[in-house]
């Protein structure tokens, strides 16, 4: 008979799994697919932050570069996510999610505060959703698998 917080445990391990699906699946679409007509508005949105007139010639392709990279970052690191998630569930690993927490809480503030520097407001509703998502499941997680290992 499984307890009500070995469900939920459980249930926040599977939301961190798709998490981290959900990483590599953006990672790939910015790497693969940024030149799309679907993120054409986000590509403005970003070229408006920088330029106030025209846009120099190249300057897409540049930021379609980068965004690029940014994307094959973002699946090492949804492969990281994976294995830390991983390790934690099956070890009962504690600091496993505490260091994806720590992970998180570097990341965060400064793409916030880059994304504000520049007026990229869908980055802040991003992050923002992020921190939702990820931080209350992995304190609880923390939490839970601290006290279960030192019991």
């Amino acid at each position: 008979m499984t307890t009500p917080h070995a469900r939920l445990r459980q249930l926040l391990v599977y939301w961190l799994y798709a998490a981290a699906f959900g990483h590599l699946c953006a990672g790939l679409a910015l790497t693969w697919f940024n030149h799309l007509p679907l993120f054409e508005a986000y590509q403005q949105g970003v070229e408006h932050a920088f330029w106030t007139g025209a846009v120099p010639a190249g300057a897409r392709d540049q930021q379609l570069w980068w965004q690029a990279l940014f994307g094959a970052t973002m699946q090492s690191y949804a492969v990281f996510m994976f294995a830390l998630v991983r390790i934690g569930d099956r070890g009962r690993n504690a600091s496993a999610w505490g260091w994806m927490m720590v992970g998180i809480l570097l990341w965060a503030p400064q793409d916030m505060l880059l994304s504000a520097q520049r007026g990229i407001w869908a980055h802040l509703w991003v992050d923002g959703f992020a921190l939702l998502a990820l931080l209350p499941p992995l304190a609880w997680l923390y939490r839970h698998d601290r006290r279960t290992s030192s019991d």
